[in-house]
């Protein structure tokens, strides 16, 4: 089941920070990252965000959250992250679908490690291309996508 999450919470905050730190390590493995902004990401961040975040609950377990930053002609998938314990579950497809049946944008974009496959799979998958990519401060390699409904 996907909910809003009232991320001004600090207790929905904290099980938000939770699944991205759980998360993020293995993404972080993956692009042979060894300094990863999105592990460095606070609870105050998480609370004094603007953006918009869902949760994907399997049994009473928040198992996956999509963040998301909307605008009149954009949707952003600002983050995309499911706890370990639930990969492989068809929990980010439901997440990605999600975003796509609730916001009436025409165009979706979203960014991830070029050497990400699963999650560069996952959004293939729905129909987005590659725009570019580029590379971080830090020396990641990026992907960026971009989806226009038809």
């Amino acid at each position: 089941m996907i909910r809003v999450l009232n991320h001004k919470d600090k207790q929905v905050a904290q099980a938000i920070r939770s699944v991205f730190q759980d998360s993020y390590p293995i993404e972080a493995k993956l692009l042979n990252a060894i300094d990863f902004p999105p592990l460095k990401r606070t609870l105050v961040e998480f609370l004094d965000s603007k953006n918009e975040f869902y949760g994907f609950y399997k049994e009473k377990n928040l198992a996956g959250v999509v963040e998301v930053k909307a605008d009149a002609n954009n949707t952003h998938i600002q983050s995309l992250v499911v706890h370990p314990e639930f990969f492989r579950q068809g929990i980010g497809s439901a997440l990605v679908q999600f975003v796509l049946d609730n916001y009436n944008t025409n165009t979706f974009t979203v960014e991830t490690g070029l050497a990400n496959e699963p999650a560069k799979d996952l959004y293939y998958g729905f129909h987005f291309r590659k725009v570019k990519e580029y590379s971080t401060e830090e020396g990641i390699r990026k992907i960026a996508f971009l989806m226009r409904r038809r």
